[in-house]
């Protein structure tokens, strides 16, 4: 049994496991994603109050997020090695504790977006919440395929970005579904080079139940080759023009060769190589729809 550390911890250090639990690294992109969501949206010119309810509440929503979903895994965090001194599975917090914290995120949060926004944009990040916490989280321990579902919230802050700057539309539709595609290859890069760790926490990942990447590979192959098409969509659509497609095709081209490198002989090299390109697609496909888009 773990000792009782928060008693003795610094004001200092509790800030740091508090934060800890939002997972700001990888929520840095919900801000980003709602915010071109919401400048991809607009109709007028920029009103800073709601684009700025907007990120501050979507990463609000999203730390909460993350926070319930440490505390539905903190017995699989500990088994793994790249999570086990995360501040729940290491004792520097209590479930109590993170449970108030990630409530107070949360409602903030939705109201910060309900008020300063619009309420639609509120209930689309409710929805976020929900299938985040409380579909994929406990569905990824059944299945590969909650990879899938889990693409779902991961790919909704684009739609809150843009619900707040006016009515949602096909447009919009299409950057959800760059977002919800590039996350697979993404996610099958990262199950790759965590492979053994998953396995510690008995996911049934494809790493894990494909320990040869056969079936991995395929599956990257069709969603980046997916990925292409998907990606063109915003310009087929009229948000974006020639130098976005250009732009959009050229990396969806390079991160297929990529991917295909990989495919052809799975390497941890090759496959920390792929989840860097896949880190740097995104926020270049966001550069091009915003210095190219209509």
């Amino acid at each position: 049994m773990k000792p009782d550390l928060t008693t003795v911890n610094s004001p200092g250090d509790r800030f740091t496991d508090f934060l800890a639990l939002t997972k700001p690294r990888l929520n840095s992109l919900v801000v980003v994603t709602s915010g071109v969501g919401y400048l991809a949206g607009r109709t007028e010119a920029v009103d800073l109050v709601p684009f700025l309810s907007t990120t501050i509440g979507a990463a609000l929503v999203a730390g909460g997020a993350a926070a319930f979903n440490q505390l539905a895994e903190r017995a699989l965090d500990e088994r793994m090695l790249r999570t086990r001194d995360r501040p729940l599975p290491g004792g520097r917090l209590q479930p109590a504790a993170a449970t108030w914290f990630a409530i107070i995120l949360v409602v903030t949060g939705l109201v910060q977006i309900g008020t300063g926004a619009n309420l639609n944009a509120a209930a689309i990040a409710l929805c976020t919440l929900v299938s985040y916490v409380w579909i994929y989280t406990p569905l990824k321990r059944r299945t590969h395929w909650a990879m899938l579902v889990g693409a779902v919230p991961g790919g909704l802050p684009v739609i809150i970005g843009w619900a707040a700057a006016g009515p949602l539309s096909a447009a919009a539709w299409s950057l959800f579904a760059l977002v919800f595609v590039w996350q697979l290859p993404h996610f099958l890069a990262l199950t790759w080079l965590y492979r053994d760790d998953f396995s510690k926490a008995g996911l049934p990942l494809l790493s894990v139940t494909d320990p040869t990447g056969r079936r991995g590979a395929r599956h990257l192959l069709i969603y980046t080759t997916l990925l292409i098409p998907t990606s063109l969509a915003p310009a087929w659509l009229g948000i974006a023009g020639p130098s976005y497609s250009i732009g959009a095709g050229l990396l969806g081209i390079g991160l297929l060769a990529i991917a295909a490198w990989f495919a052809r002989r799975r390497s941890t090299y090759r496959a920390r190589l792929l989840f860097k390109a896949t880190l740097l697609y995104l926020p270049m496909m966001w550069v091009l729809l915003l210095a190219d888009g209509n």
